[in-house]
């Protein structure tokens, strides 16, 4: 009953809040093509759930600039002012909630993280692969990017355990708090596996 619920929710709940912040993502949209050209939005494959590849969006966040040798400048270099606010608000990751209308991703489960970290995890952490990723996650309410990575997939398996509709509601109200208050916060650009 919990995942059909789950889904139900996950997809009532994107679908709704797209509609709400059309406004909003048509200005960021707007603001991204003025200040820093195309792509509006950033694609990056991700593993979700039982390790299916699926493609994760965020507004962009970082220009193009090279240095003399042509080379890319280092993320925080390219990271445009624009990029900053939108990491600062989390406003950059609005366009995962099509993701989760699709069913890539749900509200709440372990973020996605780079694929290849996949030939990495042991066989506990690969069983954060045996839930639907999420926008937020157990981890995100207990420091984002400011934990240990071993710490933060312990707390996914922690997420896995014990899941439920409850723990979910716990989950979302803390990270409502918790990206008010901007805690956390990172400006790297692993950052899409913070919030």
């Amino acid at each position: 009953m919990y995942p059909i619920v789950k889904r139900i929710f996950d997809f009532i709940g994107a679908l709704a809040l797209i509609i709400l912040t059309a406004p909003l993502l048509l200005a960021i949209a707007a603001a991204i093509r003025l200040t820093m050209g195309r792509p509006i939005i950033f694609r990056q494959m991700r593993p979700g759930l039982n390790e299916r590849l699926f493609t994760c969006f965020k507004f962009r966040t970082m220009n193009h600039a090279c240095g003399r040798e042509g080379r890319l400048l280092s993320d925080a270099e390219r990271t445009s002012p624009l990029g900053r606010w939108l990491r600062q608000t989390s406003f950059d990751e609005l366009p995962q909630l099509w993701n989760i209308l699709r069913g890539d991703l749900s509200f709440v489960g372990p973020r996605p993280l780079f694929v290849r970290y996949l030939s990495h995890y042991t066989q506990e952490q690969r069983r954060r692969h045996s839930v639907r990723p999420g926008l937020t996650g157990w981890a995100q309410i207990h420091g984002r990017n400011s934990i240990p990575f071993e710490k933060r997939l312990e707390l996914d398996i922690y997420y896995v355990d014990h899941k439920s509709l409850w723990f979910d509601a716990r989950i979302l109200l803390s990270t409502v708090w918790i990206v008010l208050r901007q805690q956390g916060v990172g400006t790297d650009a692993a950052a899409l596996d913070r919030l």
